[in-house]
């Protein structure tokens, strides 16, 4: 077998993909492929779930995202022009293409939401080490351009594309559900690339595991749209050819390109991200200039100490030393002052925070900090004055 799909949807493409992540790897493995994508539109929510779902089938995961490229910069939020996006396929080569595809993904959410979740060409080029793109469906911006006849434009965009990604690193995409425009746009798609040299490669854009579920689907988008099955205005899909489709099946589609098959499986042997579950992965908080994070922690706690007991006692210094040197031996230093940092940055801001409990409820580091409001030393006290009365 020699076909991979990388181009697809689940339920994480919300009301408009129907795969669900724990299944597709089944099927891929029923199909007899040896790895599958996840590219759910602006999203990586289902990443972990299809990773884990992948291995346990013995199938490679190929991790990515369909993203929105804005039309101008991803600041820009005007009208109708900048509502309008192209779409773009973006796989991770590996943990460090991982990363940046995180990056794009969130940057697109945090930066550049208008409608939808937007990135631009200048953020695609900071972050496009170890990615490979692939040019999308009709949606993508070298197609829209062919609808439009605009061939020295689509040309020029594609150019652009593999300029931002590197040589080898962007694909032509595709595809083929029946449609008339599709049909158009592929023979211009190989004519393309002839011309440039950009390699070829054949999707499916799956929505949905099996043809069958193809109904099922349309009510889905119906549901996103706010429409009736029966309303003939409603967006739908225009064949029932979006599912996961065997080798067999998309080798017959491309009898022409028969290298954009071949394509697949080249670019899912470059796609190589491994997680280990088994480490503890905890961002990095930033300290002030001469302070390690175990001594920041350290001094926080110790002005807190101060500032909540007007006598300290060697009760409240033997148990601050004692929470300290665990949660530095546990490795959680910076995980305590990320959780100071947004506590105290919502005090400062007025913004209600509750009492504060979590796995360290009783902590006195947390207390010092402020993440807590209830003296722990006062309250232990308290408990085992009532303890000792009930026996």
């Amino acid at each position: 077998m020699s076909f991979v799909h990388l181009h697809v949807h689940s339920e994480y493409s919300l009301l408009d993909g129907s795969s669900r992540v724990k299944v597709l790897p089944k099927k891929a493995k029923e199909l007899g492929m040896n790895s599958l994508a996840l590219t759910d539109h602006g999203v990586m929510f289902g990443i972990i779930d299809f990773y884990k779902a992948c291995k346990k089938e013995g199938i490679k995961p190929v991790l990515g995202c369909e993203i929105y490229v804005a039309p101008r910069e991803l600041t820009l939020k005007e009208g109708k022009q900048d509502a309008a996006n192209y779409h773009l396929i973006l796989l991770a080569k590996n943990n460090e293409g991982y990363k940046n595809l995180m990056k794009i993904d969130s940057m697109a959410y945090v930066d550049g939401f208008y409608y939808k979740p937007r990135i631009d060409y200048e953020n695609l080029r900071k972050y496009s080490k170890d990615i490979i793109a692939l040019s999308a469906c009709l949606g993508g911006e070298v197609q829209q351009h062919l609808l439009k006849d605009n061939y020295e434009e689509a040309k020029k965009k594609a150019l652009l594309y593999e300029e931002i990604f590197g040589k080898g690193n962007f694909y032509l995409e595709l595809q083929d559900h029946g449609m008339e425009e599709q049909k158009k746009v592929n023979k211009i798609l190989i004519k393309l690339s002839q011309e440039t040299g950009i390699p070829l490669v054949a999707t499916n854009d799956v929505h949905y595991i099996e043809k069958d579920d193809s109904k099922a689907h349309e009510i889905l988008v119906c549901i996103q749209t706010g429409k009736t099955i029966d309303d003939p205005d409603r967006l739908e899909f225009e064949s029932n050819e979006f599912y996961l489709k065997s080798e067999e099946e998309m080798r017959s589609l491309f009898p022409e390109a028969s290298e954009a098959i071949e394509n697949t499986q080249k670019i899912a042997d470059m796609c190589n991200v491994e997680f280990d579950f088994n480490v503890t992965h905890l961002p990095k908080f930033d300290t002030p200039e001469g302070f390690t994070s175990d001594e920041y922690l350290r001094h926080l706690c110790r002005e807190g100490l101060h500032r909540l007991y007007e006598d300290v006692t060697e009760v409240e210094e033997e148990r601050l030393n004692y929470e300290l040197s665990v949660i530095e031996q546990m490795g959680y230093v910076d995980y305590f002052l990320i959780v100071w940092d947004f506590i105290r940055f919502a005090n400062e801001k007025g913004i209600v925070t509750g009492p504060g409990r979590g796995s360290g409820a009783g902590s006195i580091v947390a207390y010092t900090l402020g993440i807590t409001k209830i003296d722990p030393i006062k309250y232990n006290l308290i408990f085992e004055r009532e303890l000792r009365c009930a026996r």
